[in-house]
């Protein structure tokens, strides 16, 4: 059996490392007793995948892990929200569950876009509004970008499925394959010295029968947990 969790990031605990965030999380699953399945080897580890990693210092109300239980074990899905919210760091808040059906593909492969919310600083918004309207319109936008130890100059016009200016944020949604565009990057491809102040992950999004969608919608196929929200902001 495979539990699907969407969860929050909200608050103080956004400067807490990918590391970090997963070693919270295995605390919280032995704290609650849940039967993990594990892998084999010298060292084991519990099976579980996080979907794409999350900027340190970002916050985000659609963070994902899938978790998969031991064989011949299960769970009440719909319980875990209330069992789990409560044994995580502040901010930290189940706030939906799923089960997967088998066979289900990771979340790295699926999500193909992130929305994103990034307060900046630097320009009025009549001046953010010019300078996104140019960055839409451009043809390409070629920024210095590093991966591995390797710097390259790559366009990342293509990776800009949307952005609207509301005052000084940026509502944007960011492509993730085939290589994520992060919004440090978009900034540099709207303007030079353009800063940024705060940033949230609102959604990530999957295409599945020609529809997008998320890995977990909230009003239909998932256990809500507003009040993890509130605990957190």
């Amino acid at each position: 059996m495979k539990v699907r969790f969407r969860f929050s990031k909200l608050g103080k605990v956004r400067f807490t490392s990918h590391r970090d965030l997963a070693r919270m999380w295995e605390r919280a699953f032995r704290r609650v007793a849940l039967p993990l399945a594990y892998t084999q080897g010298f060292s084991p580890r519990p099976r579980v995948s996080f979907g794409l990693a999350l900027p340190t210092g970002a916050e985000s109300v659609a963070e994902y892990l899938d978790v998969e239980l031991a064989a011949g074990t299960s769970a009440d899905v719909a319980a875990l929200p209330g069992r789990l919210s409560p044994v995580l760091p502040t901010g930290i808040d189940v706030l939906a569950t799923a089960t997967l059906e088998a066979g289900a593909a990771s979340l790295q492969h699926e999500v193909t876009s992130c929305s994103w919310l990034v307060e900046t600083s630097g320009l009025s918004p009549d001046e953010l509004q010019e300078r996104v309207a140019a960055a839409l319109a451009a043809g390409s936008l070629e920024i210095d970008r590093e991966r591995k130890g390797q710097r390259s100059v790559q366009d990342v016009r293509p990776g800009i499925l949307a952005c609207e200016v509301d005052g000084t944020t940026l509502v944007a949604e960011l492509a993730t394959q085939p290589r994520a565009l992060r919004p440090s990057e978009l900034l540099i491809a709207v303007a030079g010295g353009l800063e940024e102040v705060r940033v949230r992950r609102t959604s990530q999004w999957i295409q599945r029968d020609g529809a997008r969608q998320e890995p977990i919608r909230l009003s239909t196929d998932a256990t809500d947990a507003p009040h993890a929200v509130r605990r957190a902001s």
